[in-house]
């Protein structure tokens, strides 16, 4: 099948889908447990019945679809991504890797029969973190590394908490005696790129080598309020002076260290936030990324010694606070490698890159060999109503994912 009717018969499949929490403006909004998310889990259960594939849930609400293997049936080939959205995302994110696991084993079963190894679409519980401050929670008990300790006292926005959600959804705890599935021999995730790498270089498919590392920050400046009027120039100790100084040199810094090294200042709160009094303290976030946990290092320990040495200059207090330390996660050389070559074979005009965001992958990658596909975000655009990927995009990368698929379950 070409990849313009696999990415059609995929557009419609999506388009489907985010019928289930779809706001008024056209973005999606699919939380964790809610009832929107109930739908879509059990929308994505009839599709897999549908095809003949052997269905269940897991206790935290992970959803399964297995089309059984003829030979080596204590050996799984996994793939699929998360069903849940941030608030008033798009269609694509998540929900693509799902889809296009189905659309994949179904043009596989249709064509080659029955593999040798199972094959099972994975549609995870929860990956955002958009309702619950938790993040991966669907992979993470997929491995049981989630702790119920640390759920039981979360709540939403609304006050509901996390277990009044999940039981409500029908879901549970994980039984903690439950052992960590061994069948899964490798995991395959599809994803938009999230970024504008692949369109700008006209790519359409991207096959990742690495997911990126991230150490992220709180800096607290803290300086003195004072009257804008009567306050010299020479006198004050003005946080939000010294923070500007602080962003500036930490950009210029990221730039010297090259690609794929990335620094964001994204969040910034001045107090006390009025025209005419000097700002006595700024808070703002640093965002850090990098594929190499050395460089990373090297580059938050340099920028850290810059900062407070702008303070000291500036004669004003800095508190430094790292609160993320995520290491990067490389991606199976031997998956990328089979990615690469049925690429080629197919004629799929591909690029090999790395991630800079986080996903379920990064998880995964920790316990069974795991690559990724990525296809081309239009404009970059994601986590957004306008968040888009051509039909065209989306087949090229279900014919990665199908060929890798036949290489590792239809061989022996």
């Amino acid at each position: 099948m070409n990849a313009l009717d696999l990415g059609l018969e995929t557009e419609k499949i999506l388009q489907c889908l985010g019928q289930y929490g779809q706001e008024e403006g056209g973005g999606v909004t699919r939380l964790l447990y809610s009832p929107e998310w109930v739908l879509a889990q059990q929308w994505v259960e009839k599709m897999m019945r549908q095809e003949g594939w052997k269905v269940n849930y897991d206790a935290v609400g992970n959803l399964f679809g297995r089309l059984e293997g003829s030979k080596f049936k204590n050996e799984t080939i996994l793939t699929g991504s998360h069903v849940d959205t941030v608030r008033n995302g798009g269609i694509y994110d998540g929900q693509y890797g799902i889809v296009a696991g189905i659309v994949a084993l179904k043009h596989l079963k249709e064509k080659y029969g029955p593999p040798l190894r199972n094959i099972e679409v994975v549609s995870f519980a929860e990956e955002e973190g958009s309702r619950f401050p938790y993040v991966f929670w669907g992979v993470k008990n997929f491995f049981s590394l989630a702790r119920r300790q640390d759920m039981e006292q979360l709540v939403d926005d609304k006050g509901i908490s996390f277990v009044e959600a999940m039981k409500q959804a029908g879901f549970d705890f994980k039984n903690e005696a439950e052992k960590v599935r061994q069948d899964v021999k490798a995991f395959l995730e599809v994803h938009i790129e999230q970024g504008g790498v692949l369109e700008i270089e006209k790519k359409s498919v991207g096959v990742v080598t690495d997911i990126a590392g991230q150490r992220r920050f709180i800096i607290e400046i803290t300086g003195e309020a004072n009257h804008a009027g009567t306050t010299p120039m020479a006198y004050r100790k003005d946080s939000l002076h010294a923070a500007g100084s602080v962003i500036c040199a930490l950009i210029e810094l990221a730039k010297s260290y090259g690609d794929p090294m990335v620094a964001t200042v994204g969040k910034l709160e001045v107090t006390p936030n009025v025209s005419n009094v000097v700002p006595g303290k700024t808070v703002f976030t640093l965002d850090t990324r990098h594929t190499d946990a050395a460089r990373l290092k090297a580059f938050t320990e340099e920028a850290t010694d810059k900062m407070k040495n702008i303070a000291a200059d500036m004669g004003v207090e800095i508190s430094v606070n790292m609160w993320m330390d995520g290491a990067p996660t490389p991606m199976d050389r031997r998956l990328v490698d089979i990615l690469v070559k049925h690429c080629r074979e197919n004629g799929l005009n591909f690029k090999k890159m790395h991630s800079g965001a986080g996903h379920d992958s990064q998880i995964m990658a920790q316990f069974v060999p795991t690559a990724m596909v990525f296809a081309p975000s239009h404009m970059g655009i994601s986590h957004s109503p306008l968040e888009y990927t051509a039909p065209q995009d989306l087949g090229e990368g279900i014919r990665a994912l199908m060929g890798a698929l036949y290489e590792l379950a239809y061989t022996e």
